[in-house]
């Protein structure tokens, strides 16, 4: 699971990396408010642990930009003192999905954490997704392209609902690979492979390349208006 700690207190990322990472965490840091939603909106999280009292923007307001301004979907568990009903009516209604009150039990924060990713899964499956032309209706797991269906392979869905997800931001090869295989991906280059059956499927039968390469890097879909 890869999940953003948006903390200040040095101590506080101690306790988290050492007790998170040894049960197969992935963690990124942000150590203010402006740095938290850079490393949300410029990379693909699983969940976003998210302290109020952090300098500059304040945790409240991070959520209220990653809600509002960049429609982010991403689980956010905020960790804070506060532990009044206005103080967390205020979290929830800033978009928070849950809220765990310092001091907190290491082991209940990981069982949080699990719990809203696993939610948040099964929304995505109930989920019509919409980009451009694209259109994918996980509920009845159908993809389309300007209203012809999409003949995918199982992976070649998992990838472009990944990249449906993102787009138009450029999603790395390990994000997709996480993904698509969660922590134990394929030791060959695999992605490599369904990249090329996928772009065969979207892309042969159009005349405009919508699944981008940027070599080294990852995979982006095109804008509309690149298009």
């Amino acid at each position: 699971m890869h999940v953003l700690i948006v903390e200040d207190n040095p101590d506080i990322i101690a306790n988290l990396y050492g007790f998170l990472e040894p049960l197969g965490y992935t963690l990124d840091v942000a150590r203010n408010g402006n740095a938290g939603v850079a490393c949300a909106t410029g990379s693909c999280h699983d969940a976003i642990v998210l302290d109020l009292s952090l300098p500059g923007m304040d945790g409240m307001e991070v959520c209220r930009t990653l809600r509002r301004e960049y429609q982010l979907t991403t689980p956010i568990l905020m960790l804070t003192a506060r532990d009044t009903v206005h103080d967390k009516l205020a979290g929830f209604e800033a978009g928070a999905d849950d809220y765990l009150v310092k001091p907190y039990s290491l082991p209940e924060l990981d069982a949080r954490l699990k719990a809203l990713v696993r939610r948040s899964r099964n929304e995505h499956v109930q989920a019509v997704l919409t980009f451009g032309e694209l259109r994918l209706d996980a509920g009845i797991g159908r993809a389309t392209r300007a209203g012809q269906p999409l003949d995918l392979t199982p992976t070649g869905y998992k990838i472009l609902s990944a990249l449906m997800r993102a787009a138009p931001r450029l999603m790395t090869r390990e994000e997709i690979e996480r993904e698509v295989w969660g922590d134990n991906p394929p030791e060959s280059d695999a992605l490599r492979t369904h990249i090329h059956t996928l772009r065969r499927v979207l892309d042969k039968p159009f005349p405009q390349p919508l699944l981008l390469t940027l070599p080294g890097t990852g995979y982006r879909l095109a804008a509309p208006d690149e298009t």
